[in-house]
């Protein structure tokens, strides 16, 4: 099973290397990372996606606790979460195939940001199946190169996954 957990760390030197080096250790895949600022500088928060089982899910939430640094663990997966993906995907286009490269990009919400005579750049914003999608699309036009940043998520209930009270408590 997939899952998307929230890491709230501290901005510190090195947390980033443990982080990715106890997954690694472990022999647990890291499918997706991502790592931000919050509104507290003193804190960034972490989206990693990983597949196991629930046995495997407790050990990483016991190991990731471990760490000093770690401030909060939150499984978001079945919580109910809004998660989202940016890509940018560069095509090779035509005079012939970039008007139907733009209409298929804006059924998909996403927007040209680089037109040059024999290629173009789009950036496409949603979920992960979204995209997935997208790029199947987009094969047949010649797919040059593609950047996807990893998932980002927030739960959706009212109460915020990181507590500055919590990392107060826990300096």
């Amino acid at each position: 099973m997939r899952h998307t957990i929230s890491v709230l760390v501290e901005n510190k030197f090195g947390v980033l290397t443990r982080i990715a080096g106890l997954f690694s250790g472990r022999g647990y895949n890291i499918e997706s990372l991502t790592v931000g600022p919050t509104q507290d500088r003193a804190l960034s928060k972490m989206t990693i996606v990983t597949s196991g089982d629930d046995a495997v899910l407790e050990q990483i939430d016991k190991q990731l606790n471990k760490l000093v640094e770690v401030v909060k663990v939150t499984d978001l997966t079945g919580a109910g979460f809004t998660a989202r993906e940016l890509m940018l995907i560069k095509l090779k286009a035509t005079g012939k195939t970039r008007g139907e490269i733009v209409q298929i990009a804006n059924i998909f919400r996403g927007s040209v940001t680089y037109v040059h005579h024999d290629a173009m750049v789009i950036e496409v914003t949603g979920r992960t199946e979204k995209l997935d999608e997208f790029i199947e699309l987009m094969e047949p036009f010649g797919i040059v190169e593609l950047a996807r940043t990893g998932k980002v998520a927030l739960a959706r209930s009212a109460q915020p996954t990181e507590s500055l009270q919590e990392y107060d408590s826990h300096c």
